[in-house]
């Protein structure tokens, strides 16, 4: 199986939204591109920040649209380089785990998130990868857009600190193609 080509990180750029739960994917790709040494650049003509991974040659990419239309940074470069959904990771913030779950899954529906939701639109496919990054939901439905773009609680943003420090440890994996290694380690619950 080939490895993972693009890895997205969503989130809505901004300082106003940079510690917001909506931006967990960011703050994956980030620190991913931190760890590795990557320097993540301004692409206008991807509408994101874009970096490369040496070792691989993946790209990492944040677009900078705003959540609701991030399809379009991730089909400007999937296109451009020829990569199949297949070989697209996506980080995205999850409602549906508490803070410090983080999952892997090949396709499926959108769960009502739109960052998801456009990829699939604009790339017109479902089969890309996603990194679930539980954020925790509210509770009531008519308060999850006020819920998303505000800052987690310290103790949340702690179990979603420990949850992005698992996320970290199966990238390479995810870049060497060993996919289901790399969702095993992450969904195995460590013993205490």
């Amino acid at each position: 199986m080939s490895g993972i080509r693009l890895i997205v990180g969503l989130g809505n750029p901004g300082k106003q939204y940079e510690r917001t739960r909506h931006n967990a994917g960011f703050w994956l790709v980030e620190r991913f591109a931190a760890h590795e040494g990557i320097a993540l650049r301004s692409e206008p003509r991807y509408h994101a920040y874009v970096g490369r991974h040496e070792a691989s040659g993946a790209w990492l990419l944040l677009p900078q649209t705003f959540m609701n239309v991030s399809g379009k940074s991730v089909a400007l470069l999937a296109g451009f380089f020829k990569i199949p959904a297949a070989e697209i990771l996506v980080a995205h913030d999850e409602l549906d785990f508490v803070p410090g779950v983080a999952r892997m899954k090949q396709g499926g529906g959108v769960a009502g998130h739109n960052g998801l939701r456009d990829i699939a639109a604009r790339i017109g496919a479902l089969d890309f990868w996603r990194l679930r990054l539980g954020i925790g939901h509210p509770g009531d439905k008519s308060v999850v857009a006020d819920y998303v773009l505000a800052r987690p609680a310290p103790d949340e943003r702690e179990a979603i600190r420990r949850a992005l420090e698992k996320s970290l440890d199966v990238l390479p994996l995810c870049l060497a193609g060993d996919l289901q290694g790399a969702m095993l380690k992450l969904h195995t619950k460590e013993k205490a």
